[in-house]
């Protein structure tokens, strides 16, 4: 692990594997990359080396407590492929991170070789669905923290997926989101986001994956990002909104098909 300076953050992050960079952006959470990429980075590491930042909020990374934007989560994506890559990555953003992602994208279009964004969407405001969801996170969160967790786990995974691992699982993933201040911060982040000014400017070739079960960032956000990023490629997972969770296989061939392609 190893930390790189930004704004006078420190940034953490994580490096495994050998071969052509992939980063892997991680979404809502203080627990960060550990709780995203744990499972999934480790099916890359055997072809690729894997670099996961843990951005602003996340227990890893210490700061000044400044509310979070686009272009300051971007800087920092930034600064760790600078320090860790050697040329141009291969970029994938989940959830939030997808937001960041495609912003680090726009913004320095020489370091993204290809840009995938799982989950995503453009901006809150406009979407009542999204913009109260992310509300109410954020008043569970100052209130009731176990409800906090179950709503967030609920939300996260497709009614299917949830039956199919059963109760003792289902309680197992509640504790995963806690709500922490940095939680907080960054679903403060999800409530004002708006990247759609910095969607024309990305150059590289992209892949925007929704998926179909998503109650958290419904599908139709994946579309619209698709269609606002020229020449991009779709395609859809059917899943809730944690797809590497719910369908790993269908999410590391998408992934690998479209890097090695």
């Amino acid at each position: 692990m190893a930390t790189v300076t930004v704004n006078g953050a420190q940034v953490h992050y994580e490096r495994a594997g050998s071969g052509p960079a992939l980063v892997l952006v991680h979404g809502t959470g203080s627990a960060g990359a550990a709780v995203n990429w744990g499972r999934t980075a480790p099916r890359f590491t055997p072809h690729r080396t894997v670099i996961t930042p843990d951005l602003s909020g996340t227990e890893a990374t210490v700061d000044d407590g400044a509310p979070l934007t686009a272009e300051g989560l971007a800087a920092q994506v930034i600064a760790v492929i600078e320090d860790a890559a050697d040329g141009p990555v291969d970029l994938l953003g989940f959830s939030m991170g997808a937001t960041v992602s495609a912003a680090v994208a726009a913004l320095r279009p020489d370091l993204v070789r290809r840009l995938i964004l799982v989950a995503g969407w453009a901006h809150t405001d406009g979407d009542e669905y999204l913009r109260s969801l992310f509300t109410l996170w954020q008043n569970l969160g100052t209130s009731d923290p176990a409800s906090f967790g179950r709503a967030v786990a609920m939300t996260g995974f497709s009614r299917g997926f949830l039956n199919t691992i059963g109760r003792e699982q289902f309680e197992a993933l509640i504790p995963n989101m806690p709500p922490t201040e940095g939680t907080l911060r960054h679903i403060a982040y999800d409530l004002q986001v708006d990247i759609r000014p910095l969607l024309p400017h990305i150059q590289a070739p992209a892949l925007v994956i929704g998926c179909t079960q998503d109650i958290t960032v419904p599908v139709e956000h994946s579309r619209a990002l698709h269609a606002a990023i020229a020449g991009s490629a779709y395609a859809e997972i059917d899943s809730g909104h944690v797809a590497f969770f719910e369908q790993e296989e269908a999410f590391v061939k998408l992934v690998t098909d479209f890097i090695e392609g």
